[in-house]
């Protein structure tokens, strides 16, 4: 039995990456300012949903990770092979468009966490995307995902700002568990934005793409399916501490933030620690997302056009996997430097591109992982399709809720 357990948890960390950084990257900096925002301006309240974006995370992270270790295959691969070029191609288009303004924004927080220090983004947004370049384009695929494993250690910053806020935690705890429903436009608008926002079409793609980059096969799979969970589960765990550094910090004075250096800025009346710990994790969360979401980008394109594609591949082993991942660091950091740039807007029209994408991704997903002919006997249970189904339907929803009111706030400023 002994030797039994020493084999599981070999391979558990032989396969362990692909599902715990993909959960991670979803506090990125977009993540990180709708929970500060969701603690800042309605404090407690808002934590009973965390429950049910860890479940519906759980459920369509583990269906991808299970067809990226039964078929060897990305999920947009599977796409062009099941439904088509066509289809293909107008996903990723919109796929694009969606991720490059996700990389904005990443970049955005870089420059943000760094200017609270003085830093010019000038100085700091060419370097990040200097440092992110180097890193995928001269790093094997092992040696990437050990520094992307590093940098969710990092998140452990939140853990303690949470700590040092020194929140009402019988007040948190309670409001975990018990569903606060209030009746008012900006707080329908922020459960939905913490719901919608936590299950991203490229976390699909990316983390399809990165098991079968990683060679995670079926009989890896039980293994891979427990780093999945747990990667979804830490996920929640750090959403909760910035809800709760946010709510502590702005106890009695509940106000909107415009972005989530703001929300650092109300830690540093608790304390100079609390501050510093909150910048370096949004500078960490933006550094690392600028990675993955252009790497997400290229492998998902690649793959679905019937490119070369991987981090263990050289620049001129797969021109265009590398190419397209340099385009999106360049436009996603210039765009930055250019004064006067609507972010803002630039990051609302994702939101409404994503709740369009994600319900046609869900769809496919769901589709692919029932064909008997792809899975064998790895298809879906009639108990997990029913989850399964029931997530699609409600992430439909919430998806859509979302891009209607951020296609409202786009039009009307």
């Amino acid at each position: 039995m002994i030797r039994r357990f020493r084999h599981h948890i070999a391979v558990f960390f032989s396969v362990i990456g692909p599902g715990f950084i993909t959960a991670m990257v979803d506090n990125d900096a977009g993540g990180i300012y709708t929970y500060s925002q969701a603690g800042a301006r309605y404090g407690y309240l808002p934590l009973w949903t965390l429950l049910p974006v860890m479940a519906l995370l759980v459920v369509t992270q583990e269906m991808c990770a299970r067809m990226g270790a039964v078929t060897g295959k990305g999920l947009s691969d599977l796409i062009r092979e099941e439904f088509g070029l066509r289809t293909t191609f107008f996903m990723m288009a919109a796929l694009v468009a969606a991720n490059l303004t996700n990389v904005m924004a990443n970049f955005a927080g870089i420059a943000s966490s760094l200017e609270l220090f003085g830093i010019s983004r000038y100085v700091s947004v060419p370097a990040g995307a200097a440092v992110v370049w180097l890193l995928i384009v001269k790093g094997s695929y092992d040696r990437v995902e050990k520094v992307f494993l590093f940098a969710t250690l990092l998140y452990v910053a939140y853990i303690a700002a949470g700590f040092l806020a020194k929140p009402d935690w019988n007040e948190a705890l309670i409001n975990s568990v018990k569903p606060v429903v209030i009746f008012d436009i900006g707080y329908l608008q922020m459960i939905i934005g913490m719901v919608g926002t936590s299950v991203a079409p490229w976390m699909q793609f990316y983390l399809q793409a990165a098991i079968v980059e990683k060679g995670v096969r079926a009989r890896e799979y039980a293994e891979s399916r427990i780093e999945v969970i747990v990667g979804c589960i830490v996920m929640t765990v750090i959403a909760f501490f910035i809800v709760v550094a946010c709510a502590g910090a702005f106890a009695g004075s509940p106000r909107d933030i415009k972005n989530a250096a703001d929300a650092a800025l109300g830690l540093r009346a608790l304390g100079e620690n609390a501050y510093l710990l909150f910048c370096a994790g949004l500078f960490n969360a933006s550094l690392f997302a600028a990675c993955i979401l252009p790497l997400s980008t290229a492998y998902t394109v690649c793959e679905g056009l019937g490119f070369e594609s991987g981090v263990n591949f050289r620049f001129r082993e797969a021109p265009v996997f590398y190419w397209l991942f340099t385009l999106l660091i360049v436009v996603g950091a210039g765009v930055i430097l250019v004064p006067g740039f609507p972010l803002v807007r630039m990051i609302l029209l994702s939101q409404v591109i994503n709740g369009v994408l994600l319900p046609i991704v869900l769809i496919f997903m769901v589709l692919l992982v029932n064909r008997r002919r792809l899975m064998k006997e790895w298809t879906n249970s009639v108990i997990y399709n029913g989850v399964a189904w029931g997530a699609v339907i409600v992430m439909i929803g919430l998806t859509t809720a979302l891009a209607a009111i951020s296609l409202k706030d786009l039009v009307v400023p």
